[in-house]
């Protein structure tokens, strides 16, 4: 019985996390969570794991009420109650907290030695150094959930041998039918109609931009240790295959599924061990019903900036994700055009002054600053 820490329990990711565990009690037992704002799901939660020991939530004030509601759980809150949720009895930790929140929590961890299923991009987009010196010194072990990563490990579990090129695969996002001059005038409200998958605002966004396909750029040189050239992308309507490799004799081995993050889910909980499918074929048309089109990164300019970290490292990864962060947010409140998170982006990756293998300290004043910047640029654009 694997006894699981799960952290973003209320977001999409955290709700497949416990559809998964529901139907495999047998192996997994819940043991702590966090909530953030969303406490209304932590009854129904302490009634299907009774195990629970401690839970997260943001606010402070709503803690008395939940502590007399329910004496035998620690409940803590904020970013020091997330920590305290991870010191609980448990075998893994389960990070499916959204944003800059999400890199502590996964150092601290590995720190205490214990599993990590990471779902939070921004860990390794922003701390990646971090997270592979803590794993090559031999401090916990980490496993993917990103449907991309997940099936790139799957194909290279089966076959790492002779490798070209990794390929992680992309919808292109609400927008992927419209040229750039189309996109002048979209709304959020467009933009969160996502064409394949059921996903939070922030990465639904993510997708429309790009950004979220450079993250998992990023994701994917720490998670393999590949450089940018050998990691593509390819646009894929359907998104029923996840990502694939290619061999030096030109064949390929793919992972083919619904679109769903169950499956991923699962195959983290387990840590791989268990079983799973992989196809190969010696052309993508070989496979009947599935539309691929090349990448173009004069459409998606954004990529650009998933080779400046990769290449560079440093501070870079945390200035592209803050600015990022903050300008999807102006964006969702329609303080600022969709393009424009594209150039606050740009503005602020220009103005880094790089420091090579930061510490966390640095990370989090780094991040600090350019969100600050950003949120400068959100409330003086075009005025």
């Amino acid at each position: 019985m694997k006894k699981i820490c799960l952290l973003g329990a209320s977001g999409s990711i955290g709700k497949q996390t416990i559809d998964v565990m529901k139907k495999n009690r047998q192996d997994f037992d819940l043991i702590s969570f966090s909530v953030g704002k969303r406490t209304r799901c932590i009854s129904s939660l302490i009634k299907s794991f009774p195990n629970v020991k401690a839970i997260c939530i943001k606010d402070k004030n709503k803690i008395n009420y939940y502590q007399k509601k329910y004496p035998d759980i620690s409940f803590v809150y904020g970013d020091e109650g997330l920590l305290k949720v991870i010191d609980q009895d448990v075998d893994m930790v389960v990070n499916a907290l959204v944003g800059f929140v999400g890199l502590y929590p996964t150092i601290y961890s590995l720190k205490k030695n214990l599993i990590v299923a990471l779902a939070n991009k921004e860990a390794l987009v922003v701390g990646g150094e971090i997270v592979n010196d803590l794993l090559n010194q031999g401090f916990g072990k980490l496993y993917p959930i990103d449907s991309e990563h997940s099936a790139i490990k799957k194909c290279l579990l089966v076959d790492d041998q002779n490798i070209e090129k990794i390929v992680l695969t992309a919808s292109g996002g609400a927008f992927r039918k419209l040229s750039r001059e189309e996109l002048v005038n979209v709304t959020p409200e467009d933009a969160l109609k996502h064409p394949t998958w059921k996903m939070g605002n922030k990465i639904t966004i993510d997708c429309a931009t790009m950004v979220n396909k450079s993250f998992e750029i990023i994701e994917a040189h720490y998670l393999f240790n590949y450089p940018y050239d050998k990691i593509g992308i390819k646009l894929h309507d359907e998104s029923y295959v996840h990502s694939y490799v290619v061999y030096k004799d030109g064949t390929m081995r793919l992972d083919i599924g619904k679109p769903d993050m169950r499956n991923p889910i699962r195959l983290a909980l387990y840590e791989f061990n268990t079983s799973f499918k992989t196809v190969t074929v010696n052309r993508l048309d070989q496979i009947v019903g599935y539309h691929f089109h090349d990448f173009d990164i004069n459409r998606y300019p954004v990529v650009n900036f998933a080779k400046t970290v990769i290449e560079n490292k440093g501070t870079y990864g945390a200035v592209f994700n803050a600015a990022n962060e903050v300008a999807v947010n102006a964006f969702l409140n329609h303080q600022i055009p969709f393009l424009a998170i594209e150039e606050i982006i740009d503005c602020l990756m220009k103005k880094n002054k790089n420091i090579n293998h930061p510490t966390y300290e640095q990370i989090l004043e780094i991040d600090r600053k350019t969100r600050q910047n950003a949120a400068e640029m959100v409330k003086n654009w075009r005025k």
